[in-house]
């Protein structure tokens, strides 16, 4: 009679619980690496619309201060921006005509995972004076 040829039960459970072991492990690698392309999706889009916020803001000094982006161009993301333009230097005695630096302070909104999450973005411009802008600066 010739020797029986195969796996014991005992062989079997071992091998089905390291299995089980790596599969699992290789789920949990899977989910996070799942949960970080979201993460850094979300971030990319909202990178490309401070971009587009701050271009505006440097070349209409009219350009709104304060809003949200539309949902159509977020992908349904909720954000919005804060801008805050201040004189960063002017002349001492400034007229119509002379040049002024701006200093824009913007920061990007939005909420990921029920947290809201932001992050800045500054700037400068140059900017000639119309006789309305010198009624804020005296």
């Amino acid at each position: 009679m010739r020797g029986q040829r195969g796996f014991t039960l005992l062989e079997m459970l071992v091998a089905t619980t390291i299995m089980g072991i790596a599969v699992a492990g290789l789920m949990s690698g899977l989910s996070s690496s799942t949960r970080n392309a979201a993460r850094l999706r979300d971030y990319d889009r909202v990178v490309q619309l401070a971009r587009l916020r701050m271009n505006s803001l440097l070349t209409d000094p009219r350009t709104p201060r304060e809003g949200a982006f539309d949902p159509e161009i977020t992908g349904g993301l909720e954000c919005g921006w804060r801008a805050l333009v201040s004189v960063a230097e002017k002349s001492p005695a400034p007229v119509a005509g002379d040049y002024v630096l701006d200093r824009i302070q913007l920061e990007i909104w939005w909420t990921s995972g029920g947290q809201r999450r932001s992050f800045p973005l500054e700037s400068y411009r140059r900017r000639t004076l119309r006789p309305e802008d010198l009624e804020g600066l005296r």
